[in-house]
């Protein structure tokens, strides 16, 4: 186990060497070398949402949201522990030519756990859906998976953006989130608490609004009194990049970068990714900060680098080059897309049969589109499979048509309309085509980061859940030619899919599924994988049902507080299987569907909850088995009951299996309006199946959920 005092004593003595003006140039994201200590220069900035990204070639795994569908956390480890991996052989490879630049370190600031509240903003796709509790699990492995366990972390993660932190995109700079305490102890928090506390994350960044008042890179209340004081958080905290400028350019809650720079430091801002701290100097001659709080700041920075043993032999640096995007990670990255491939609808159509296929037409602006294949914040691939790349190499025997179809989007042209130019070849294909592949969707250049993507009207949010009207006259023109059709849409997010769902035989939710994501694809598409991933977010109608973006409460966003019908509930997702919870067993009682017998419990006490399940169709298939908990008696409780457990297993066709899921006591609380977690009432719903107990649920799935109340002992 590593040992974090012995890193802070040795980091305290060093930083007891420097002058205060080496002390203060190390809080710099790029960090000189001070070369009469012995320290080189070291680049805080790295990346690695989905892969190590923007340091040249590596493994690129499906965008984080796509990892999220799977509802794997042991997945997640594996694919931290690749991340790190290759981050280390890159950091050992660079070492080896004296690169110390930018991206070439082993602080990487990921994973993003902040929820995604609201379908609009452009940068839900970097996170792990809208729900809590599945966020922190995911996140937790994920961290777990990158830092390691041995005497030295292989690589520091980073959860941001701290905290309350979700769009609008063009606002961020400048925006107040307000939000009550019950939301923010119930929603915003728990999952970096758990990445705190249970995970051991390294690093967390704070995000460019301000929460209640407070800007996140300099609040009292988010550094000191909740992530140090209350949760004990013993790593380093970052800014995101250039946020202590807006301090006084944009938030005006000060008047210079000294000040700015004060407030962030005395904070507990140890890390600056921008320029402000090159005025702490002036700060410190000021009178504004002192020494003592500068030095205090170094030690943490450098107690994180003698943990990462920068400055000593570790078992990581025969690491080699060979690990980057080697056969195993790629493996494991293809596992990741199939596992997170989520199926909306299948008529029957899928799984297509091979044999006797003569023709199929794949058509789209995202079918032969590597962009659609990446996201954001990734690396660079050695290899790019398409979706029609994809399918091309698993039908070589048939003839495949493909065309673009129209532009991924294109604003009306005064005078001129959209310059739909291919809809006649697609009609073309489909034409002659006997099963037609119709690939839409989004990327990174319009929905993404503000500043990052090309779509300016909306800094990278989306203005609606609508497609880009080129694609919805695309999608109306094929879809009414009457060929047998399955529609794959390559998006980070819901968006409204009515139109698809009444027409299409099949719709498959893709995301942006790695750089070799079509060669996954092309197996779910003829059978060889069966899609297995669910939805970690809502899908809605519109977002005419839905509160301003701007508004941070809780009421009527994500399928804990939504109160209509959504399009495809979070949780939901089909497969090519037949599996049904058949009973769930525990405390020495069994329940079936239909059956309402209640349990006491202890609920300060975890559950451990026994599920047998039956694949009752004939091709295998994985399947991932989720627990609900309500609070019945509870006027805190959100309405529509909360995630509480899930558990992936894979079963043959016609093959019974067991698996246990652990329901934590943290299930039967909630939060009231003080933002005290607590238990309130003495009864509980607890339900046992393969998506929400809904009645949206049932209807697409036409399965139910296994029910029981707990009764508090």
């Amino acid at each position: 186990m590593r040992d974090r005092e012995k890193a802070r004593k040795r980091a305290q003595e060093l930083v007891g060497k420097m002058t205060l003006e080496e002390k203060a140039s190390q809080l710099r994201f790029d960090a000189p070398a001070i070369p009469r200590l012995g320290i080189p220069a070291y680049n805080w900035w790295n990346e690695a949402l989905h892969g190590v990204a923007r340091a040249g070639v590596a493994t690129v795994f499906p965008q984080a949201i796509g990892m999220a569908a799977a509802f794997d956390a042991a997945l997640m480890e594996e694919v931290g522990q690749a991340i790190a991996q290759e981050g280390r052989a890159k950091y050992n490879a660079y070492k080896a030519e004296g690169d110390r630049d930018i991206y070439k370190g082993l602080t990487f600031w990921s994973p993003n756990v902040n929820i995604f509240r609201d379908p609009r903003w452009g940068r839900g796709h970097e996170t792990y859906g809208e729900d809590p509790y599945l966020t922190g699990e995911l996140g937790k492995a994920f961290v777990e998976g990158l830092q390691g366990d041995g005497e030295h972390l292989q690589a520091a993660a980073c959860a941001k953006h701290f905290a309350v932190h979700s769009g609008p995109e063009g606002e961020r700079h400048r925006f107040d989130a307000r939000v009550s305490q019950k939301d923010l102890w119930e929603t915003y928090l728990p999952a970096f608490e758990k990445l705190v506390k249970e995970a051991g994350v390294e690093a967390v960044m704070g995000a460019y609004n301000r929460t209640n008042g407070e800007p996140c890179c300099g609040s009292k209340t988010l550094i000191e009194d909740i992530l140090r004081e209350k949760w004990g958080f013993q790593g380093h905290y970052v800014s995101d990049c250039w946020a202590i400028k807006d301090f006084h350019t944009q938030h005006m809650v000060t008047d210079t970068a000294e000040e700015s720079a004060a407030m962030a430091l005395k904070a507990g801002c140890d890390v600056n990714c921008g320029v402000t701290y090159l005025h702490l100097l002036k700060a410190c001659q000021d009178g504004l900060v002192t020494e003592e709080e500068i030095g205090q700041a170094a030690e943490r920075l450098f107690t994180t680098r003698f943990l990462l043993g920068l400055f000593d032999e570790t078992a990581y640096d025969g690491i080699g080059y060979d690990r980057i995007e080697c056969k195993e990670h790629l493996e494991l990255a293809e596992r990741v897309a199939a596992e997170g491939m989520v199926l909306l609808k299948n008529n029957g159509l899928l799984p297509l049969k091979k044999e006797g296929l003569k023709t199929i037409g794949v058509i789209g602006p995202n079918a032969d589109s590597r962009k659609a294949l990446i996201g954001n914040y990734h690396g660079t691939s050695s290899r790019y499979i398409t979706v029609l790349e994809g399918i091309q190499d698993a039908l070589p025997d048939a003839r495949v048509y493909y065309s673009e179809g129209c532009h991924l989007f294109q604003d009306k042209v005064e005078g001129l309309g959209h310059r739909q130019d291919r809809i006649s070849e697609a009609l073309s294909v489909v034409k002659n085509s006997d099963v037609v592949i119709l690939c839409v969707g989004l990327d990174e250049t319009l929905e993404g980061e503000e500043g990052d993507t090309g779509n300016s009207y909306a800094s990278g949010d989306k203005a609606d859940l609508q497609l880009p009207q080129s694609q919805r006259e695309l999608i109306e023109a094929v879809l009414q030619a009457g060929k047998p059709a399955v529609v794959l849409n390559m998006t980070g997010s819901a968006m409204d899919l009515r139109y698809v769902q009444e027409h299409a035989d099949a719709v498959l939710q893709v995301w942006y599924p790695g750089a070799r994501g079509g060669r996954a694809v092309a197996k779910a598409l003829f059978g060889e994988i069966s899609p297995s991933g669910k939805l970690p977010v809502t899908f809605y109608n519109s977002t005419e049902e839905l509160p301003a973006f701007e508004d941070y409460s809780m009421k009527g966003r994500t399928y804990r507080y939504f109160q209509g019908r959504p399009l495809y509930p979070f949780g939901y997702g089909l497969t090519y299987g037949d599996v049904k919870v058949e009973s769930a067993e525990c405390g020495g009682q069994k329940w079936t569907a239909g059956t309402t017998s209640s349990l006491e419990w202890d609920v300060t006490q975890d559950m451990t909850v026994k599920v047998r399940m039956k694949n009752q169709g004939h091709m295998a298939t994985g399947e991932v088995v989720q627990a609900y908990v309500e609070a019945l008696e509870s006027d805190y409780a959100a309405p529509n009951g909360k995630l509480c457990a899930f558990g992936r297993v894979f079963l043959n066709g016609e093959e019974t299996g067991e698996t246990e899921l652990i329901i934590g006591n943290d299930a039967f609380t909630v939060v009231n309006e003080e933002g005290e977690r607590i238990v309130d009432g003495g009864k509980f719903r607890v339900s046992i199946g393969l998506g929400q107990p809904d009645e949206r649920t049932r209807e697409l799935t036409g399965k139910d959920c296994i029910v029981f109340t707990v009764d508090r002992k």
